[in-house]
């Protein structure tokens, strides 16, 4: 089988296509080969030795499904694919567009629904938080800094901005406001998420969901070393089963399907667990379940093709990943190919 994999921005802010990949090379029962799909030519996980055979770079996602299905076709017509595994929050929706499109190639996805990434978007998971009994930080979606003022009648400083996809930052005064607010919305467009600040200790949780309500495997791992931007380069995972519990019950109300991450803070205040984001993914850590016995992107996988996955509910606690940084040495002639041809 060629299994496509995207997200090989294996920097200090990485995607989670390098560790998925990882994951499924180490399975036992994986004899695919791996095929990486690109949108950036320097992304790392292109250079790194071992990860995929080949790598084609793909339209990013501003340019629409138009333009992926067709740059899809043409790597189909080289590589015959029977699957891709889109690692990225922000290419699901075109993938979700062009899915039957795929499916009639041949090529086969297990992605999360329209309704799915909906409801757990960051503008409406306040709502379904409350509608489900999860409990969840304050949040207030706003198109405009003038509505700051509003916000800040219900909640005080501090108080996080994020963007609809990705960045989050802590803001102190209304200066640190009105600079983030305007830095995300010029990267990611509105409207900007304000959130009431909670102090306590983050936990994640990954999970994949077969879209009947059930939850195929989840582990949860508690941070130790947080980079500036909020990155998680070292982590433990941890026995918790409130956090396992929580887990069940938001691929249940969901009925999700496929991969996804659970960003939770454990109150100083209340010792509550509050339910932070649902990234719609895999996390980049993800190569720490399969360590401690739950292969989740090979669960996936298996999803994706067809196969019947039995749930496990069982992975090692004291499972440690430290991430490092590495120089990857290539030559000026490989960089050359992938910019004039967008393949290697």
């Amino acid at each position: 089988m060629k299994i496509a994999v995207t997200g090989l921005n294996n920097t200090d802010n990485p995607g989670p296509g390098v560790p998925v990949i990882r994951s499924l090379l180490n399975h036992p029962n994986f004899s695919g080969e791996i095929i990486g799909l690109h949108y950036d030519n320097l992304e790392p996980g292109i250079y790194m030795e071992g990860i995929k055979s080949k790598s084609y770079m793909i339209p990013y996602p501003s340019q629409g499904p138009d333009s992926l299905l067709e740059r899809i076709r043409y790597i189909h017509s080289k590589e015959n694919l029977n699957a891709i595994i889109p690692t990225l929050d922000s290419e699901l929706y075109n993938f979700n567009y062009i899915s039957a499109a795929l499916d009639s190639l041949g090529i086969k996805t297990f992605l999360p629904t329209i309704e799915n990434l909906e409801k757990r978007s960051k503008d409406k998971l306040f709502e379904f938080c409350k509608n489900n009994g999860i409990d969840s930080p304050k949040t207030y979606v706003i198109n405009s800094l003038n509505q700051i003022n509003d916000v800040l009648k219900e909640i005080n400083y501090p108080i996080v901005v994020k963007g609809i996809f990705y960045e989050a930052y802590i803001c102190y005064t209304f200066d640190e406001v009105s600079t983030n607010f305007y830095k995300i919305a010029s990267k990611w467009g509105l409207p900007i998420i304000v959130q009431e600040y909670l102090v306590g200790d983050e936990v994640n949780v990954a999970a994949v969901g077969d879209g009947e309500g059930n939850t195929v495997g989840a582990v949860a791992m508690r941070k130790l070393f947080i980079t500036e931007k909020g990155k998680g380069w070292a982590g433990v995972t941890i026995g918790d089963e409130n956090l396992i519990k929580m887990t069940h019950k938001v691929i249940k109300s969901l009925k999700w399907r496929g991969g996804l991450e659970l960003e939770i803070l454990k109150s100083k205040k209340d010792n509550k667990y509050y339910l932070l984001e649902i990234n719609s993914r895999l996390p980049a850590w993800v190569y720490l379940t399969q360590a401690a016995g739950q292969n989740l992107p090979y669960f996936l996988l298996q999803l994706t093709v067809g196969e019947k996955v039995q749930p496990a509910f069982e992975y090692e606690i004291g499972k440690m990943f430290v991430r490092c940084s590495i120089d990857l040495i290539s030559d000026i002639k490989t960089y050359e190919k992938l910019a004039v041809y967008g393949e290697l």
